[in-house]
């Protein structure tokens, strides 16, 4: 027996660093992609893809972008056998998919194959404005070079009303064309940026970005182009950052926040009570209505509250605007790992047996992201501390302490206090020190998404002396801005 525990304990052991060191490798294949380095991408993800023992969960991404960067390298076979594997796993951006499928097709002069790809392309990205317009605007190029003027203009005159900045997308792809300049420059004054540091030769612009579940009105998950302001270079004047501050508060101004936040501190004597879930909750419950959240905040809450406090936040998320609803969940308590699943530990919950966790504790991927996913929200966002030590050794000893790196969850961003499998304290002070880091990067303006969490992994460390270092588990691309 003991050998037997050895032995599950060396695999686990082994299994988590093979996931960490799987998202540290696809973190930055990405990194090269966005740097335009696609030889690098190429040699880097066919080095995962070719090891047995890879994380399966990413290769629909891998496929794509290497498939992606096979194209730039003009190795248009390639590409679309990696599209092709990308489609067979059941991809979320299918419309790119089929775009870069029509773009191959295209430069291997199969004239009927690409006008087909460009169709099934327009059809897959129809919730994607963005998407949508970098399709037309390439396909009206196509169009030109067949001497097909009317259906170009066609082209670029739906692309300038998707997105009127989307020669500057377009360019990011290797996709240019003159005659689109006029089309664009023409396009309705309702769009969300009036005016970008794209227009000027000069400057470079970086798109802002919210990234979509696969439910909602999806901005593309690869290509980064969703938010449509955009901010100059050090040069640029400084007037011209007021009109980008502007063009941002205006594409965000009729977004819908949504956030359940729950707190649980008063647990029984057996289970263990926790100093600072409570505040924790309260405070990241402020921030977050600073940041223009609607919160609904419990604390010490039995299962019957969470539950139907989940409820209520589903039916904010589904009634919310399709490509406008962003919805987050936050918790700290006692939580645990058991069966493949994280379940979060209500204040009432009496486990004497372990398959009691399953009927009186609360699961994370099965109830919260699963309902998260299932509404009109195009980003998730969950954050979990709750990483604490095993909450009944008693009765489950088998139960190591900390949580497990969930299933991939699309269009999902999920940030843990501590890496999976692995422990946080609950902390001397107000807070517990991870949300006390938390809650300062909330605070500052002008950080990403993944700017505010990597913020907090560095202070945490830091502050830990290196003992606690916090997880995310990330399947956006682009960027979301707490505060602008």
């Amino acid at each position: 027996m003991k050998n037997l525990l050895l032995s599950l304990s060396v695999l686990l052991l082994v299994s988590t660093f093979t996931v960490a060191q799987d998202s540290k490798d696809f973190d930055s294949g990405v990194a090269k992609f966005k740097a335009q380095d696609y030889q690098g991408v190429i040699t880097q993800f066919s080095a995962t893809l070719s090891n047995p023992d890879h994380n399966k969960r990413y290769d629909e991404d891998l496929y794509l972008y290497r498939g992606q960067a096979y194209y730039h390298t003009g190795e248009y076979n390639k590409s679309l056998d990696d599209l092709s594997q990308s489609l067979s796993l059941d991809a979320y951006n299918k419309g790119m998919i089929k775009w870069y499928q029509a773009r191959c097709y295209d430069k291997l002069n199969k004239s009927k194959e690409a006008e087909s790809a460009y169709e099934d392309a327009l059809k897959a990205a129809e919730n994607n404005k963005k998407t949508t317009a970098l399709i037309h605007y390439d396909r009206a190029q196509y169009h030109l070079r067949h001497g097909q003027k009317t259906a170009a203009d066609a082209d670029l005159a739906a692309a300038a009303e998707f997105d009127p900045n989307v020669q500057k997308a377009a360019a990011a792809h290797g996709v240019t064309g003159g005659a689109a300049v006029a089309a664009v420059k023409q396009a309705p004054a309702n769009t969300t940026a009036t005016r970008t540091a794209g227009e000027d030769k000069s400057t470079q612009g970086t798109q802002v970005i919210v990234r979509s579940n696969p439910n909602a009105g999806k901005p593309d998950a690869k290509t980064g182009q969703t938010g449509g302001a955009q901010s100059q270079t050090a040069a640029a004047p400084v007037t011209q950052n007021a009109e980008l501050v502007s063009a941002i508060a205006s594409t965000y101004k009729d977004e819908k926040r949504y956030a359940l936040v729950i707190g649980n501190s008063n647990y029984s004597k057996e289970v263990g009570v926790l100093k600072n879930p409570l505040n924790d909750a309260t405070d990241v419950a402020t921030e977050l209505r600073r940041s223009n959240f609607e919160v609904q905040l419990i604390t010490n809450a039995t299962y019957v509250q969470m539950r139907e406090a989940m409820r209520k936040f589903q039916e904010k998320l589904t009634a919310g605007p399709r490509d406008q609803t962003v919805g987050l969940f936050y918790y700290a308590g006692h939580g645990v790992a058991y069966q493949d699943e994280n379940y979060l530990v209500p204040i009432d919950a009496d486990v004497k047996f372990e398959d009691d966790i399953t009927r009186m504790c609360f699961p994370v991927q099965r109830m919260v992201l699963a309902n998260m996913e299932r509404t009109n929200s195009r980003m998730n966002i969950v954050i979990l501390d709750a990483c604490r030590n095993n909450p009944f050794p008693a009765t489950t000893r088998d139960i190591g302490g900390g949580l497990g790196e969930m299933k991939k969850a699309r269009g999902s961003f999920i940030a843990y206090a501590t890496a999976p499998g692995s422990v946080a304290s609950d902390g001397s002070g107000r807070n517990g020190l991870y949300t006390q880091e938390l809650v300062k990067a909330l605070r500052k303006p002008g950080l990403t998404i993944e700017q505010v969490f990597k913020e907090v992994r560095m202070n945490v460390m830091r502050l830990s002396g290196d003992k606690q270092y916090t997880w995310d588990s990330s399947n956006i691309i682009g960027e979301f801005y707490f505060k602008f």
